[in-house]
């Protein structure tokens, strides 16, 4: 599985012709372009969370790893990124390279944490800690471009206290901000 912790690839990214272009779904097809250049050279197949329906398992394959757990915000936190990384897409390869050996489960901090500060800090109370809303999430962030969510990225998100260091960028939560709405509603 490749992806990014934090912002870390955000100055690649936003520098790249699919960025630059205009076009639609620019970070799909960056990622597209990426993966399949990096499948070529290892001989393997690239897969993308967006190809579907149906779409692959991603976050059950991380969850595999034994470096994410479920969050009480309907993500997968991760043993150092936190709640901010993403999978972009994964390689199929003939072989075994070698690479990170599984470790033994990760137990999400969210189960230790006791003033859950992510549910209190939702302006919508999209999360409950068992299920997220999302249409109330989206017609908060539809409503108003401006709010604290749509421009530095999700409350909740930015409310845990767990690697706070890997925080996107704000021009990256934007991006990935409005890109959600977009899809919720065309």
């Amino acid at each position: 599985m490749i992806g990014n912790g934090g912002s870390s690839f955000w100055a690649v990214f936003s520098n790249s012709p699919e960025y630059c272009d205009g076009g639609a779904d620019p970070l799909d097809r960056w990622s597209r372009r990426v993966g399949a250049q990096l499948a070529v050279e290892l001989g393997g197949l690239a897969v993308f969370p967006f190809d579907g329906p149906p779409y692959f398992p991603f976050q059950r394959w991380a969850q595999k790893t034994g470096r994410v757990a479920p969050s009480k915000i309907s993500m997968v936190m991760h043993t150092r990124f936190g709640l901010w990384h993403a999978y972009r897409f994964a390689l199929a390869l003939p072989e075994p390279t070698g690479g990170l050996a599984p470790q033994p489960d990760f137990t999400s901090p969210c189960t230790d944490c006791p003033d859950r500060p992510c549910l209190q800090a939702c302006p919508v109370a999209a999360f409950n800690g068992e299920s997220y809303a999302v249409d109330q999430c989206v017609d908060y962030l539809a409503r108003d471009s401006q709010t604290a969510c749509r421009t530095l990225g999700c409350e909740a998100r930015r409310a845990c206290p767990v690697d706070e260091g890997f925080t996107y960028l704000p021009q990256h939560a934007r991006f990935h901000m409005d890109a959600f709405v977009r899809s919720q509603r065309p």
